[in-house]
């Protein structure tokens, strides 16, 4: 794990005292140029020091469970998407099922997209909280937890609007996560620190990636997702508000949209985080 791992800087060894958040990769497969099976992935992120994956949608959940099991890495997350505007199998709920029995006591989450309306539309909550509880209540006799995944042109598309539905849900397995992605696309840099401290209590994992500023994404003239070590938004920031609340969860790594060999960008952001965890370190001030 991170937490027992020693950063090098400036060529002197130094152990980072603090516990460290874990770390993992998702959808670092959707580009990658080699196109690596499920158990290369699983030795590639073992092999770099990851904590383990999350994984997109419902299909081939089981051989991604046997791979990083067999790496002794974890699986965090499992992502779904439900249209809330189909009212006849918005998801697949024999998928579902079956996938929420292979996830039984692992401690992973269900990362929950939401589409099929404008987006934040209200006149969507109550279908959408219907849904929102129907897959709670599933997936709580398997100790799942379901994380409203603000997406981006999506009807869940804010942490405000996940905030409210995991209010009005009000199921002990409902929280929120925020995407810094997606964040970045559809709010200002100046409300991070509240949205964060608002969202603190249902917060219950974090995705962060290297990226441009807010103003320029939202221009068209910046670099959305790209490896942690580059991009001009100060992401030791995002983990020191993080910090400052009281934030334990996990953090996930978006690699959506990057190109070439995975390796390649891959090993670059485990590097950056690890200096982004040493200059936390107490003696050392944050970059």
């Amino acid at each position: 794990m991170l937490a027992a791992v020693l950063t090098v800087i400036s060529g002197n060894a130094v152990a980072d005292p603090k516990p460290v958040h874990p770390f993992f990769a998702f959808c670092m497969d959707t580009h990658d140029s080699l196109k690596r099976t499920l158990p290369q992935q699983a030795e590639l992120l073992k092999e770099l020091g990851y904590d383990g994956a999350g994984h997109l949608w419902l299909d081939n959940l089981e051989e991604r469970l046997k791979t990083l099991d067999a790496a002794g890495l974890k699986l965090f997350q499992v992502y779904l998407s439900v249209n809330i505007a189909t009212k006849e199998a918005p998801y697949d709920t024999a998928k579902l099922d079956s996938a929420l029995s292979l996830l039984k006591g692992r401690g992973v989450m269900i990362a929950l997209l939401m589409a099929g309306m404008p987006p934040s539309d209200q006149n969507g909550d109550p279908r959408g909280v219907q849904l929102i509880q129907e897959i709670a209540d599933k997936a709580r006799p398997f100790d799942v937890r379901v994380a409203l995944y603000p997406h981006s042109n999506d009807w869940l598309e804010k942490v405000d609007d996940a905030l409210r539905l995991a209010k009005k849900a009000n199921r002990p397995n409902v929280g929120v996560m925020f995407n810094l992605c997606h964040w970045i696309k559809v709010d200002k840099e100046e409300n991070l620190k509240p949205l964060l401290t608002s969202a603190m209590p249902l917060l219950y994992a974090v995705s962060l990636h290297g990226a441009d500023h807010a103003t320029d994404i939202q221009a068209g003239k910046g670099n959305w997702i790209q490896p942690l070590d580059s991009g001009s938004f100060d992401i030791r920031s995002l983990l020191t508000i993080l910090d400052e609340l009281g934030y334990q969860g996990p953090i996930g790594l978006q690699c959506y949209g990057i190109q070439g060999d995975a390796r390649d960008h891959l090993a670059r952001s485990i590097a950056a985080w690890r200096k982004l965890n040493a200059s936390a370190a107490p003696g050392n001030t944050p970059k």
